[in-house]
C-alpha cells in the first residue's frame, strides 16, 4: 500500500510540474531561461568582450535551450532551479562606462544561493529597483559586488538581505562614515569584505558605534581604508571573529590589545602599513589566546624598537610577517615569542641589523628573507636561531659574503635561487650536516670547488639544484657520496663527459634527473641507469645522444619504469632504443631531433596507456602513419612534425585518439584528403597539417566537431574549393592559416563568427570577391594576410579597428582611394598594399601611425606629393613608394631606421607584439627579395623609384646612417649627388640612375665600405670615376649614359680623353678605291651565317635551362630599361635630344 501511495504522490508532483509548463525534461525552467535572456540584454553582454569566454572557460548565453548547461549558470540537480549566477566581469574588458543595475531582474531566481557581479562598472541600482527587491530570497548566502563603483548608499539596500553569509564590497567608491545600523541587520553574516574603499569609520543615529548584532561574523577585511584608532571600539564586540584585517589604514601610536579582549576566537590579525609604535596589554589579559598569525608588513624600525620588544605580549604567536620593511640599525629582539615558528621578512632592508644574540628565539623553524638587502653581520647573527630548519635567501639584492653561513646544525632546507653567490660562501656548506634540500638555481656560480669539497659531506642531501649556472668540465667524483639524493638538476650548464663513466651511475636512489642543455654524451640505451630502480623522470634534451655498441646490454631489461623521458638532442641516427619496449608507465616522451629511422611507434601507445604527450619532431621517421587499433583516451599532445611520413592520414585518427588537444603533423609527405574524423576531437585546440601534399577540401565535420579549436594551420598544401561551409562552428578560433593552397570563392561570411580571431592568413590562393566589411569589426584581429589572390573592388571604408598590427593585401586587384580605408589603424606595424590599382594620394592621417615600421605601397597609381606627415613616423624601417605617380620634391625629413624589435647587439627581440613570419617584398641590389622573420630587423631602406619626383636630393638624406638600401632611380631629380651620402655607413645598394643629376661623383663615397651595388647611369654626370675600394668592383653598367664621365670601367682612355687624328679626303678616297666586295657572295654568306648563329643559340638555350633563364632575364631587363628610358625622356626626345640608350 505504501508503494502505491508513493507512486501516486510522485505522479501528482509530475502533473503539477507539467501543468505549470515551466520545467522541461531537459532541466531548465522556462521562466528562468527567459529571465537569463533579459539579463543578457540588461548587461549588454557580448561574447567578444567576455574574457572567460575568450579563454574557453565559459559558454554563457549559448544557443542551447538547456540553461543549466550554461557555464555561468549553476542549477540544483534536484529541482532544476538556478542556484548560482557567476556574472563577474561580464560587462566586458573595454567597457568603462558606468551604469545602473536593475536588481528586479533577479526576482525569477527565488532559489538563488550565490550571485557574483564583480568587475562590471556598476555605479548603483536604479531607483526603487535595488537589492531590497530580493528580500524574499531565503537562500541567498553569497553576494560579490567587488570592483564596482557602489557608494555607501548600497548598504541600505543590502540590509534587507538577512540570509546573507558572505558579502564582498571591496574596491568600490564607499567614502566617509558608515551607518552601523545598516550592517547590524545582517545577523547571519560570516564574512564581510570592505577593503580598498575610503571608509573612515562607523557611526549611528542612536549614538552607538558598535556592531553588536553581527555575532556570527568570523572574517572581517577592512584594509586599505581610512580607519583611525577608533575602529577598535566599533568592532570589539565581535566575539566570533577569527580573522581581522585592518592593515594600511590610519592607525598610529600604541595599539591597545585590551580592545581585542572579547575576540577570544581571533586567530589572524593584519596591522600592516600602519604607524603603530608598540603593543599595550594589561597584566590580567596578555593577548587573545588563539592569535597565531600577525601581519606587520611595510613598517620602518630603527635601533631598539619598542614595537618589536612589545611583541612579547603576543604569547601565542606562531607566524609573524614583517615583509617589505625597513630595518635601520635594528637589534631584532624576539626572544619573548616562545611559540614563534615561522618568520617572513622578504623584500626588506636590513642595514646594520642583526638578531639579538641574547635572545632566546630558539623555536623559530622557518625564516624567509627572499628579495632582501642584507650584510654579513646579519647572516652571522642567524646563529641564535639554533632550531632553524628552513632558510630561504632567494633573489637577494646583494652579493652573499665570503664568510658564509653560521653552523646551523638542524637546517634541512637552504634556498639561494637567483641570488649572486660567491663560490667561497659555499665552501663551509659541509657543516650543515642535516641539510636535505639545497637549491642554487641561477646563482652565477662557475667554480666546482664546493662541489668537490663541502658538498660531498652532505650525506643526507635528497634534493640538489645547481641549474642555470656556468659550471664546466666533468662532474666531480664526490657526487657519488650523495647516496641519499633523490632529485638532481644539472641543466643549463657546460658540463662535459660521458654519462656512462660519470658518478651518476652510483646514485641509485634518484627519482628525478635533469641533464638538459649541457655537453654530455649520453648513450641512447641508457644502460648507465639500468639499476636505478626508483628513476621516474629523466630530462636530457640538448646533449649529444649516441649509439652504444655494447651487445651485453641488449638482453638486459632496465629496473626503472619511467614516467617522463626527454632525450631530444642531436647526432644519434638509428632505431628506437630497446629499453623503451619495456616501459609501461610513461606519461611524457620527447625523442625529437635525434634522427630515428623507423616508422611510427604505435607499440609505444599500446604499452603505455597513461601516455599524455608524445614528441617526435625532426627525425627520419618514414612510411605510413600506423596508429594502434584501439582508442587511447589519455594522449593529449602529439607532434610528429618534420619527418618523412607518407601516405594518407589514417581515416579513423579521431576515433583512435579522441582526446587530443594539440596535433602537429606539418612538414611531412602526407597526401590524400583531411580525415573528417578530426571532428571527433572535441577538445582539440591546435591542429597543424601544413607543408604536406594534402588535397581536397576542409571536412565539414572538422569545422563542426572541433568546438575548442583555437589554432588551425593548413598552409602550403593543395587544398581547394570553398574554405568553409555554412555550418562552420569554430567560434573560439584565434589563428587561421590557409596560405599556399588553391582555395577559390570569396572569403566566407561564417568567419565573422570567429570573434576572437587574432591571425588570418589566406594568402597565395585563388580567392576572389571583395574584402568583407565585417573584417573591420573583429576586435582581436592583429594579422591579416590576403596577398597573392584575386580580390578586387574598392578598399573598404573605416576598415580598421584599434588592435590590427599587420596588413598584407599585395598582389590583388584592389582599387580606390586610401582616404577612408585605414583611418583608425593606429597600431599598425606593417601596411603592404603593393601591386594593386590604388589611386589618389597618401592621406595626411598616416602620420598618426606612430608604430608603423614597414610601409609598402609600390606598384600602384598613387599620385600627388609625398605627405609631410610621413616625417612623424619615427619607427619606419622600410618605405616603398616605387612605381607610382608621385610628384614634387623628396622630403628632407624622411626616416629609415633599424627595426624597433632589433636589440642593440643585433639580436631580434622575441617580445615583439606579433610574429614577423609573413614575407615582405623589397627590391635590394636590383633584385626583388622576400624578407621575413628576424631578417626584417636587419634591413632598412627607402625606394622612391619610378615616379615623377623633381628637385634636388636633400642633403639630410645623408643622415640616415642606418639605411641599407636607397633607390631614387627613374625620376627627374636634378642637382648634384650630396657629399653627405658618405655618412651612409651601412648602405649596401645605392641607385640614382635615370635622373638629371650633374656634377661629379663625390670622392667621399669611397668610404662606403659595404656598398655592393652602385648605379648612376643615364644622368648628366661628369668628371673622373673613383676607382678605389668598393668602386673598383663596379662595372660599366653603373656609369653608362653619362657622356662626360671618364675613367675605368668605361670604354674610354683611362687617363685622358683625346680626339682622333684627322684624315685627308684623298686618303679616304684611296682607301675606298682599294676595297673590292662581291655583293652577291656577301649576301649569301651573311644569310647562312646569320641562320647558323640563330640555330646554335636556340639549341644551346634548349639544352641548358640555366642559360635559357639567364637569356630571358637579360631580355626582360633590356626591355624594361628601354621602356623606362623612353618614359623618362619622352619630353626630351620630342625636342630631338640625342641620348645613348639600350646599346
Amino acid at each position: 500500500m505504501e508503494v502505491i501511495n508513493e507512486f501516486l504522490w510522485a505522479l501528482l508532483v509530475m502533473m503539477v510540474l507539467l501543468l505549470r509548463g515551466s520545467w522541461p525534461s531537459y532541466g531548465c525552467w522556462e521562466t528562468e531561461r527567459i529571465a537569463l535572456l533579459q539579463l543578457q540584454a540588461h548587461f549588454n553582454y557580448s561574447p567578444q568582450f567576455d574574457y572567460n569566454y575568450y579563454l574557453g572557460y565559459y559558454n554563457y548565453y549559448s544557443d542551447d535551450v538547456k540553461c543549466c548547461n550554461w557555464e555561468r549558470v549553476r542549477c540544483s540537480a534536484a529541482t532544476g532551479h538556478v542556484t548560482q549566477l557567476l556574472l563577474g566581469e561580464i560587462r566586458g574588458w573595454n567597457s568603462f562606462e558606468l551604469w545602473y543595475l536593475n536588481a528586479s531582474l533577479f526576482l525569477p531566481f527565488q532559489q538563488l544561493k550565490k550571485l557574483g557581479l564583480s568587475k562590471n562598472n556598476i555605479a548603483g541600482c536604479l531607483k526603487n529597483e535595488g537589492f531590497e527587491k530580493l528580500s524574499t530570497f531565503e537562500n541567498l548566502e553569497f553576494l560579490n559586488l567587488g570592483f564596482n563603483n557602489f557608494n555607501t548608499n548600497i548598504l541600505s539596500s543590502l540590509s534587507h538581505l538577512s540570509s546573507l553569509k558572505y558579502l564582498y564590497l571591496y574596491e568600490n567608491e564607499m567614502k566617509g562614515r558608515i551607518d552601523i545600523q545598516e550592517l547590524n541587520n545582517l545577523t547571519n553574516l560570516k564574512e564581510l569584505d570592505l577593503m580598498a574603499n575610503e571608509i573612515e569609520g562607523f557611526n549611528s543615529l542612536h549614538g552607538a558605534e558598535k556592531l553588536p548584532n553581527m555575532s556570527n561574523l568570523e572574517y572581517l577585511y577592512l584594509s586599505y581604508n581610512n580607519f583611525g584608532n577608533d575602529i577598535l571600539s566599533s568592532i570589539k564586540g565581535l566575539s566570533s571573529l577569527k580573522t581581522l584585517w585592518i592593515g594600511y589604514n590610519l592607525l598610529k601610536g600604541p595599539f591597545n590589545l585590551t580592545e581585542l579582549d572579547a575576540m577570544s576566537n581571533l586567530e589572524e590579525l593584519s596591522l600592516s602599513g600602519n604607524n603603530i609604535t608598540k603593543f599595550i596589554s594589561s597584566r590580567e589579559i596578555r593577548s587573545p589566546k588563539n592569535l597565531s598569525i600577525l601581519y606587520l608588513d611595510d613598517i620602518t624600525v630603527e635601533g631598539r624598537s619598542m614595537l618589536l620588544e612589545s611583541l612579547g605580549a603576543l604569547t601565542h604567536l606562531n607566524t609573524l610577517y614583517m615583509t617589505r620593511s625597513n630595518f635601520k640599525g635594528t637589534i631584532l629582539s624576539l626572544g619573548a615569542l616562545a611559540q614563534l615558528k615561522t618568520l617572513y621578512m622578504t623584500g626588506s632592508n636590513f642595514k646594520g641589523t642583526i638578531f639579538d644574540q641574547g635572545s632566546k628565539v630558539i623555536n623559530v623553524k622557518e625564516l624567509y628573507l627572499d628579495g632582501s638587502s642584507l650584510d654579513e653581520n646579519l647572516l652571522q647573527s642567524l646563529e641564535v636561531l639554533s632550531s632553524l630548519r628552513v632558510l630561504s635567501l632567494g633573489e637577494l639584492n646583494c652579493t652573499l659574503p665570503i664568510q658564509g653561513l653560521p653552523h646551523l646544525k638542524d637546517l634541512e632546507y637552504l634556498h639561494l635561487d637567483y641570488s649572486i653567490v660567491n663560490s667561497n660562501f659555499l665552501q663551509s656548506i659541509g657543516e650543515l650536516s642535516s641539510l636535505q634540500t639545497l637549491s642554487l638555481r641561477n646563482c652565477g656560480l662557475n667554480s666546482t670547488t664546493f662541489l668537490n669539497q663541502g658538498l660531498c659531506e652532505l650525506i643526507h642531501l635528497q634534493m640538489l639544484d645547481i641549474s642555470y649556472n656556468d659550471f664546466s668540465g666533468s662532474l666531480p667524483l664526490s657526487l657519488v657520496n650523495l647516496t641519499s639524493l633523490q632529485w638532481l638538476d644539472l641543466s643549463s650548464n657546460h658540463f662535459i663527459g660521458n654519462i656512462s663513466s660519470s658518478p651518476l651511475r652510483g646514485l641509485k636512489n634518484l627519482e628525478h634527473l635533469s641533464l638538459s642543455n649541457n655537453l654530455f654524451q649520453i648513450p641512447i640505451s641508457l644502460s648507465s641507469f639500468f639499476n636505478h630502480s626508483k628513476l621516474k623522470n629523466l630530462d636530457a634534451w640538448g646533449n649529444k645522444i649516441y649509439a652504444e655498441f655494447e651487445p651485453n646490454h641488449h638482453n638486459l631489461n632496465p629496473m626503472f619504469q619511467l614516467e617522463m623521458l626527454i632525450l631530444s638532442g642531436r647526432v644519434y641516427c638509428g632505431a628506437f632504443p630497446k629499453f623503451l619496449y619495456h616501459q609501461y608507465n610513461l606519461q611524457l616522451v620527447d625523442l625529437s631531433h635525434i634522427q630515428i629511422k623507423e616508422g611510427f611507434p604505435s607499440w609505444l601507445l599500446h604499452n603505455n596507456t597513461k601516455l599524455e604527450e608524445l614528441y617526435l619532431i625532426n627525425n627520419s621517421l618514414s612510411g605510413p602513419l600506423q596508429l594502434p587499433l584501439h582508442s587511447y583516451m589519455n594522449l593529449s599532445y602529439l607532434d610528429i612534425s618534420d619527418n618523412c611520413f607518407i601516405g594518407s592520414i589514417p581515416i579513423k585518427i579521431g576515433t583512435y585518439l579522441p582526446r587530443l588537444t594539440y596535433v602537429n603533423m606539418s612538414i611531412n609527405g602526407f597526401n590524400g584528403s583531411i580525415p573528417s574524423s578530426f571532428g571527433n576531437m572535441s577538445l582539440l585546440e591546435s591542429l597543424d597539417l601544413s607543408n604536406n601534399r594534402l588535397s581536397g577540401g576542409i571536412p565539414e565535420y572538422l569545422t563542426v566537431g572541433c568546438v575548442s579549436l583555437f589554432e588551425l594551420i593548413l598552409s602550403n598544401n593543395s587544398l581547394q574549393g570553398q574554405i568553409f561551409s555554412r555550418t562552420f562552428n569554430l567560434r573560439f578560433l584565434g589563428e587561421l592559416q590557409l596560405d599556399g593552397n588553391q582555395f577559390t570563392g570569396s572569403i566566407p561570411h561564417s568567419l565573422s563568427n570567429c570573434t576572437f580571431l587574432r591571425v588570418l592568413d589566406l594568402s597565395h590562393n585563388d580567392i576572389s570577391g571583395k574584402i568583407p566589411w565585417w573584417l573591420g569589426d573583429m576586435s582581436y584581429l592583429e594579422i591579416l594576410d590576403l596577398s597573392m589572390n584575386n580580390i578586387s573592388g574598392n578598399l573598404p571604408s573605416n576598415f580598421c579597428h584599434t588592435n590590427i598590427q599587420k596588413l598584407y593585401l599585395s598582389r590583388n586587384g584592389l582599387q580606390g582611394s586610401l582616404k577612408d580605408a585605414f583611418y583608425g589603424c593606429f597600431e599598425l606595424i606593417v601596411l603592404d598594399l603593393s601591386h594593386n590599382n590604388v589611386t589618389g594620394s597618401i592621406p595626411p592621417w598616416i602620420g598618426k601611425f606612430s608604430q608603423l615600421s614597414y610601409l609598402i605601397l609600390g606598384h600602384n597609381n598613387i599620385e600627388a606629393k609625398i605627405p609631410i606627415q610621413l616625417c612623424n613616423l619615427t619607427q619606419l624601417s622600410l618605405i616603398d613608394l616605387s612605381h607610382n605617380h608621385l610628384s614634387g620634391p623628396i622630403l628632407p625629413c624622411l626616416r629609415s631606421t633599424s627595426s624597433p624589435y632589433r636589440q642593440q647587439d643585433g639580436s631580434y627581440n622575441a617580445s615583439a607584439p606579433v610574429s614577423m613570419d609573413e614575407p615582405l617584398e623589397f627590391t635590394t641590389k636590383s633584385i626583388s627579395y622576400s624578407y621575413q622573420g628576424s631578417m626584417l630587423s636587419y634591413i632598412s631602406g627607402i625606394d622612391l623609384s619610378c615616379n615623377h619626383l623633381t628637385g634636388r636630393i636633400p642633403t639630410e638624406i645623408g643622415n640616415l646612417n642606418e639605411i641599407h638600401v636607397l633607390n631614387l632611380s627613374h625620376n627627374s631629380l636634378t642637382g648634384e649627388i650630396p657629399a653627405s651620402f658618405s655618412n651612409l655607413h651601412q648602405i649596401e645598394s645605392l641607385d640614382l640612375s635615370y635622373n638629371n643629376l650633374k656634377g661629379s661623383i663625390p670622392s667621399q663615397l669611397t668610404e662606403l665600405n659595404f656598398l655592393a651595388v652602385f648605379n648612376v647611369s643615364y644622368n648628366n654626370l661628369s668628371g673622373k670615376i673613383p676607382d678605389v675600394k668598393q668602386f673598383a668592383t663596379f662595372d660599366e653598367s653603373s656609369y653608362r649614359g653619362n657622356l662626360f664621365l671618364y675613367g675605368c670601367p668605361l670604354m674610354k682612355n683611362c687617363t685622358e680623353i683625346s680626339l682622333p687624328p684627322s684624315k685627308s679626303r684623298t686618303s679616304i678616297e684611296n682607301k675606298e678605291s682599294s676595297c673590292f666586295i662581291d655583293k652577291d657572295a656577301f649576301h649569301a654568306s651573311f644569310g647562312v651565317t646569320y641562320i647558323m648563329v640563330l640555330l646554335v643559340i636556340a639549341a644551346i638555350l634548349y639544352i641548358n635551362p640555366y642559360w635559357r633563364q639567364a637569356w630571358f632575364y637579360y631580355i626582360e631587363v633590356s626591355t624594361n630599361n628601354c621602356y623606362y628610358f623612353i618614359i623618362d625622356n619622352l619630353a626630351f626626345l620630342s625636342k630631338f635630344r640625342f641620348c645613348n640608350f639600350c646599346k
